[in-house]
């Protein structure tokens, strides 16, 4: 079955860089859409980045874009999420998800995704 397994999270200073990993099996990789979510506590999940099958397109929330980058190595079965100038607003679980539907429903959505990670936790100190 598809496994999404997230690493490199931690926790880090305001400022500071983290890059998250997740590398994925049971699933052609480059045939999946691959996505960034995170959730702060009390919050409900949100978007974060999204990244095409080629790698050629990407899209980042509003709330990231200038700090953070997504990125894929299809021959790794990796997708990666750099995360540059953390800010205390950016603590939360990030979890990765794969989708491979072909439908209507935006990358933006949690609901495009059909397969998930645990989750890896970020926390930025102030």
């Amino acid at each position: 079955q598809v496994q999404l397994v997230e690493s490199g999270g931690g926790l880090v200073q305001a400022g500071d860089s983290l890059t998250l990993s997740c590398t994925a099996s049971g699933l052609t990789f480059s045939s999946y859409v691959m996505g960034w979510f995170r959730q702060a506590p009390g919050k409900e999940r949100q978007f974060v980045a999204t990244i095409s099958r080629t790698g050629a397109n990407t899209n980042h929330a509003d709330s990231v874009k200038g700090r953070f980058t997504i990125s894929r190595d299809n021959a790794k079965n990796t997708v990666y999420l750099q995360m540059n100038s953390l800010k205390p607003e950016d603590t939360a679980v990030y979890y990765c998800a794969a989708s491979s539907r072909i439908n209507t429903v935006p990358m933006t959505s949690e609901n495009r995704y059909e397969d998930w990670g645990q989750g890896t936790q970020v926390t930025v100190s102030s």
